[in-house]
């Protein structure tokens, strides 16, 4: 075929689609993508205590590292930047993450116009006074926003591990603050006391904050709880009163899963819980960003879970994946993460990546 017959059939063919395509789609010449499908995980190996592994894949595309630690105003976060929480106001992305500092862990916060570029804005939070439950560390701040107020839930705790480490250690407690914009100034709620940890409970350890969602005139939190890890629900009416925990948590401990963050696919009515999944070596750590699916928020199937991003798909770090928080940008969902890099598993010199989910996400067909 000679050139010019060869260019008059590409211009037929692209006339042709673009005839096809539905009126507001323009001369595309490629489809839309199919969205991101949930697929059986051919190698799903096992954990020496027989934990659960996840029997299916929804592999992200990684972008690698968006914010290095070190650069925060005040030496805040000169040890590492980890446990985040991304959310948007009017075209600007708000991170809070913990920056480990000469003095403990903080919330920080880091802003952006396009989830690569980040300024970071120092410690949104204080430590509290010696003796209240905020002594050690006040980090983790998850925001939920009602009209003009932003309420936000963090976590406390009046205990670390030795200097100059400072890891926030148990108890973890969800505490409150409050503010006027996405950028504070934050308030502490010292007499609002969401819920806490009780003993002999499933929460017996840990009672930390995690993802808001708004039902009808009820609030559900889906928070981290221990003994053995894993995620409860908690609920209230008011933001700025006591909740009430689930008796029961959402999954088993074994799954050994901690933190929460949520989208909803309107394409489907499915909701998409993405979490931390804790992995064991010779020790436990940090393995996995796992996500679980339902079309009920009361109810959940944990065979219905998938790795999303490990040592397999992460451009950078080969054994250890931090906490995930995910945000849906047109027609992809952003997950940013935590990860030392490399083949380290430690808490600290933590670095915040950035990974992509094309949307919709689509289950199994008999999930």
């Amino acid at each position: 075929m000679s050139t010019s017959r060869m260019s008059v059939s590409i211009f037929q063919a692209g006339l042709i689609l673009a005839i096809l395509l539905p009126a507001g789609c323009g001369a595309r010449l490629f489809p839309r993508s199919s969205g991101s499908r949930i697929i059986p995980n051919s190698a799903t190996g096992a954990y020496p205590d027989n934990r659960p592994a996840a029997p299916y894949r929804l592999d992200a595309r990684d972008d690698g590292p968006v914010y290095r630690h070190g650069g925060g105003p005040g030496r805040c976060d000169e040890l590492g930047a980890r446990d985040i929480w991304l959310f948007e106001s009017d075209g600007t992305y708000y991170l809070h993450y913990d920056g480990a500092g000469p003095r403990g862990w903080l919330a920080c916060l880091a802003v952006s116009r396009d989830l690569v570029h980040w300024a970071p804005k120092g410690p949104i939070l204080d430590f509290g006074s010696p003796g209240e439950d905020d002594a050690a560390s006040a980090s983790y701040g998850v925001v939920f926003r009602e009209g003009c107020t932003w309420h936000m839930f963090y976590l406390g705790t009046p205990h670390t591990s030795p200097a100059p480490d400072l890891i926030p250690a148990f108890p973890y407690l969800t505490m409150k603050a409050i503010g006027e914009s996405p950028s504070g100034p934050w308030t502490k709620q010292k007499d609002v006391i969401p819920f806490r940890t009780a003993p002999g409970t499933y929460y017996a350890d840990t009672a930390s904050p995690g993802h808001v969602i708004k039902s009808g005139d009820e609030y559900r939190m889906f928070f981290s709880a221990s003994m053995k890890r894993t995620i409860g629900i908690a609920r209230t009416k008011n933001l700025n009163g006591p909740w009430t925990i689930d008796p029961r948590p959402i999954f088993s401990p074994e799954e050994q899963v901690e933190n929460s963050s949520l989208y909803f696919e309107e394409a489907n009515q499915t909701w998409f819980l993405f979490t931390n999944h804790i992995g064991l070596d010779e020790f436990e750590y940090t393995d996995a960003v796992w996500v679980y699916w339902t079309k009920d928020l009361d109810h959940w199937d944990a065979a219905r879970k998938a790795v999303v991003l490990d040592g397999k798909n992460c451009a950078w770090s080969r054994k250890c994946i931090g906490l995930p928080s995910v945000i849906k940008v047109k027609d992809r969902l952003a997950i940013l993460y935590d990860a030392p890099g490399g083949d380290s598993r430690s808490h600290m010199n933590r670095d915040i990546g950035l990974a992509w989910l094309d949307l919709p996400l689509v289950p199994p067909d008999r999930s």
